[in-house]
């Protein structure tokens, strides 16, 4: 509530006061002020450092408010009016008996926050919430008719029409408007194209996929155009013959990045270089360490990446030995985005378990052959080494892409389960650097939690199969997309289901 001693004592004081005691004392993040505030921060009458302390407006007083309640027989004996709770930075006025609000006091400490919270975290910022200015609280009003996602509620959720062997295409579009900052940028017209372009933009049309799949419509939707467009810019996807779901997903992720690149201004906080809203959410950085094994010289870089590819090895009972296929290389206009691929030496037995151990060995240290030596900047001379690969930056949205299809003296399938979970902790394959950061910025691994919530699966053979996929609509409820069939499932089928493409988003998001 609003107060008249507020509002005087605002008047003649000021904001000074309240801005020095909320950033020394409530919200103090260097190490000075911690030191500051954990010498003086007691109850000057009975030296409590507990019991709800505040500090006096008008001097330099602390005092319990609860247990003896110090502050207010402070208040009352200086014939003060106003004192600051030290834990969240509220206002209390002894004269109403009760804590009072005032708009500028509230910016002071939105402000003193996000300083703080910068110096704590680095530079990012504390999120803060949404509030409309003027113009867009005159939409609201116009506008009073909202879409509101409850339980049971089927908004967002439209089946896509198969058009001739193009559910490979359907399973990646659905997991697109499922990706929450996607549908966020899509739905907020963030993309301006100008009219001249705007014809051969696959962007615009991603758009409007966007739009129609939120418009609350419920007939399955064809996506001609989008189809279209996809064939323009990627014409090795050009023809009604079966695709591969994963080179979708890559093709349309170097599509859509050629196109934002141009959009994006803003300096890149990502390994590609790039701010566009592409690499914001799909761009982690992968770190490789050589160690020369005379000299154990450390070589290190990072290589920008949208997807992790796990190798499964030969499932062939009698067989049992893991053949690799070597590294994909995508090469794009802008940047060489790499599909990384676990390796293993042929005469290896590996039968994964899990994601998990996928990921394990994935960023397990290897030892380079003699066959493979490489020229140490140390030694100056070739020598033989060993290689690690870890995470160096983890994208929002990560996906992981079980190599099911093997091409040696026979291309054949790898149909077997492979058990991943809901929620997924990325801390124990990030590089030591990061991971360090981590513990110490969070204090928990919360930051490298993620959190499950799009499958696409693959039905059949190497030559004649089908794509499905389940999509999170929002958490525990879980659909399965059939092309142009909807149906409701679960999360048990989704977890049983034998997995191709996996999408998991960051549960903890940094706000810079």
């Amino acid at each position: 509530m609003t107060c008249l001693h507020l509002k005087n004592f605002k008047e003649n004081e000021g904001i000074v006061t309240f801005r020095t005691i909320f950033s020394n004392f409530v919200v103090c993040f260097s190490k000075d002020a911690q030191i500051r505030k954990a010498i003086n921060m007691k109850c000057h009458q009975c030296h409590t450092y507990s019991n709800f302390l505040h500090a006096c407006l008008h001097c330099v007083y602390f005092g319990c408010y609860s247990g003896c309640r110090h502050i207010i027989e402070h208040l009352e004996k200086k014939n003060h009016i106003l004192a600051i709770d030290l834990n969240y930075g509220n206002i209390y006025c002894n004269s109403c008996k009760t804590y009072v609000y005032d708009k500028e006091f509230d910016a002071v400490a939105i402000e003193e926050s996000d300083r703080a919270w910068q110096i704590k975290y680095s530079g990012k910022r504390k999120y803060v919430e949404w509030e409309p200015n003027g113009i867009e609280q005159e939409l609201l009003r116009i506008n009073k008719k909202r879409k509101i996602l409850t339980y049971g509620s089927y908004i967002g959720l439209r089946g896509l029409i198969n058009l001739g062997s193009t559910c490979f295409m359907n399973c990646i579009l659905q997991a697109f408007t499922h990706t929450p900052m996607l549908r966020n940028y899509f739905l907020s017209d963030c993309h301006c194209c100008p009219p001249e372009d705007s014809l051969n933009c696959l962007v615009c049309e991603m758009s409007d996929l966007f739009q129609e799949f939120y418009s609350g419509k419920k007939a399955a939707h064809i996506p001609f155009r989008l189809l279209y467009k996809v064939w323009t810019n990627a014409r090795h996807l050009a023809g009604y013959e079966q695709q591969d779901a994963h080179e979708f997903f890559i093709s349309t992720l170097d599509v859509l990045h050629r196109h934002f690149r141009d959009d994006s201004s803003t300096p890149s906080n990502n390994h590609n270089n790039c701010n566009c809203v592409i690499d914001q959410i799909f761009t982690g950085g992968l770190q490789s360490e050589l160690t020369c094994l005379a000299c154990r010289g450390v070589s290190t870089t990072v290589d920008p990446f949208w997807d992790i590819s796990l190798d499964l090895g030969d499932y062939n009972p009698a067989l049992k030995s893991g053949r690799r296929t070597p590294n994909i290389l995508f090469d794009t206009t802008d940047a060489k985005i790499e599909s990384f691929s676990s390796r293993c030496s042929e005469d290896e037995k590996f039968v994964p378990q899990s994601l998990t151990e996928c990921l394990r060995r994935f960023t397990r240290k290897e030892k380079l052959g003699s066959e493979a030596k490489i020229r140490c900047s140390h030694c100056l001379s070739y020598q033989e080494s060993t290689k690690q690969l870890s995470m160096k930056k983890l994208p929002i949205v990560v996906c992981f892409h079980f190599k099911r299809f093997e091409h040696f003296t026979k291309s054949k399938k790898i149909s077997t389960h492979i058990p991943f979970p809901e929620e997924l902790d990325m801390t124990p394959f990030m590089s030591s650097s990061a991971k360090d950061h981590s513990s110490v910025a969070s204090g928990l691994n919360l930051d490298n939690k993620y959190s499950l919530f799009a499958v696409v699966n693959h039905q059949g053979t190497l030559e004649v199969g089908h794509y499905t996929n389940f999509i999170r609509q929002k958490k525990g409820e879980w659909f399965k997309c059939d092309d142009g069939w909807i149906t409701k499932s679960s999360l048990s089928e989704v977890l049983n289901s034998e997995g191709y493409l996996l999408f998991y988003h960051k549960e903890i998001l940094d706000y810079e």
